[in-house]
């Protein structure tokens, strides 16, 4: 346990570190959350051994992430994203179903039965929302299109991520897989997500000038309701992440809107890099010291990047060519959904140190690959709105 000092020195340094990552980040023109993962990299055990990642940190990550993607839905509306509600679903359909085949073939080359090597797929499968929507939200294109779907398609992936993860638990451990049960779970994720975003959002807008005309403060309300409903989602199986996307998605709709968007930005500023930094700084390099190691972390980072290109740009190719590609490459990153996956199989015994340091640096890897190539790709495209 860390006495109060060494944890204000903690996050003394993991702050400083995120701002010096991100300035150099952007001075060489990429997006600032690659400096901030890389910051990690750098202060964290394998290189300078600054800071370890500990409860107050992983906290505070939590925390960071769940205001991030609050700010998101702060910024998206329940309209435009029914308008891509069919490529949306189409996108996380395919970037679940194409990397999961080829995460387990390549398992199984690898010497895993296929009970292992279906968990081991699992970590191929789930995007990170919090990477792909700190890039969308710093190059300022939330409400393009792409971003559109990019946004939904991780709903829908996260949803699907957690039904595989389930049958895949229950293979590891000799259970049968029972189809009613997952599909009561992927109902009740459903209803969760339906509920919040359709309902939630008409009741805002109902309600909310009542309140407005009080000349209430609306904030702290909208804070809790953020709270609240990340609680909420992580009791019907999905990641935190994605309530705090849906509240963001109902504040939204109130009068209250662009005030919410101000009043945030301190709040952001000083929580979101905790988890960027924190992401970075779990790599295990040690565990990747040697030629055998390093190949096969390049091929499986291939099969990361390459299977979510393939299955998220053709579930968007109503958008065309390009509109395709901004989308298969935005849903590329892994995050800290490939860590989870990892550490879930490392606790359970199913994967080596080994193994459990490729996941997590492939999980790395396409995280930091993907902001640059998503914001050069975004820069290119002329705005599709």
């Amino acid at each position: 346990m860390q006495h109060g000092h060494d944890i204000l020195l903690s996050l003394f340094i993991v702050f400083v570190a995120a701002q010096a990552g991100a300035w150099l980040a952007r001075a060489i023109k990429l997006p600032g959350v690659v400096g901030e993962i890389l910051a990690g990299c750098a202060i964290g055990p394998s290189v300078l051994g600054w800071i370890a990642p500990s409860e107050p940190l992983e906290v505070l990550s939590e925390i960071g992430v769940v205001l991030l993607l609050f700010s998101v839905g702060l910024e998206t509306r329940i309209e435009e994203m029914k308008r891509v509600g069919r490529s949306a679903f189409l996108v996380g359909l395919l970037g679940v179903i194409v990397p999961f085949l080829l995460g387990s073939l390549w398992a199984h080359g690898a010497g895993y039965d296929w009970a292992k090597s279906l968990f081991t797929a699992a970590a191929f499968v789930a995007t990170s929302a919090g990477i792909t929507a700190r890039v969308l939200q710093e190059l300022g294109v939330l409400q393009r299109e792409e971003s559109r779907v990019i946004l939904g398609a991780a709903v829908i992936d996260d949803i699907l991520a957690m039904l595989l993860l389930g049958i895949v638990t229950a293979l590891q451990t000799g259970e049968d897989v029972h189809l009613g049960k997952l599909a009561i779970v992927l109902a009740e994720a459903i209803g969760f997500v339906v509920l919040i975003g359709l309902f939630g959002t008409r009741l805002a807008r109902r309600s909310a000038p009542k309140l407005a005309a009080r000349e209430i403060d609306l904030l702290p309300a909208a804070l809790a309701l953020c709270l609240g409903l990340a609680f909420l989602s992580t009791r019907f199986g999905l990641a935190a992440i994605i309530g705090a996307f849906l509240a963001g998605m109902v504040v939204s709709e109130t009068p209250q809107r662009k005030k919410f968007e101000h009043d945030t930005q301190p709040l952001l500023m000083l929580m979101t890099p905790f988890f960027f930094v924190l992401t970075g700084a779990k790599v295990e390099l040690e565990q990747l010291a040697s030629t055998d190691a390093l190949l096969t972390l390049a091929l499986v980072t291939l099969i990361a990047l390459v299977s979510k290109l393939v299955g998220g740009g053709l579930g968007a190719l109503a958008l065309g060519r390009r509109g395709a590609l901004v989308v298969g490459v935005g849903m590329m990153p892994r995050g800290e959904v490939g860590v989870v996956i990892a550490s879930l199989g490392l606790a359970a015994g199913v994967f080596s140190p080994r193994t459990y340091a490729l996941i997590v640096a492939m999980s790395l890897l396409t995280s930091v690959v993907t902001p640059p190539l998503l914001a050069l790709l975004l820069r290119r495209t002329p705005d599709a709105r």
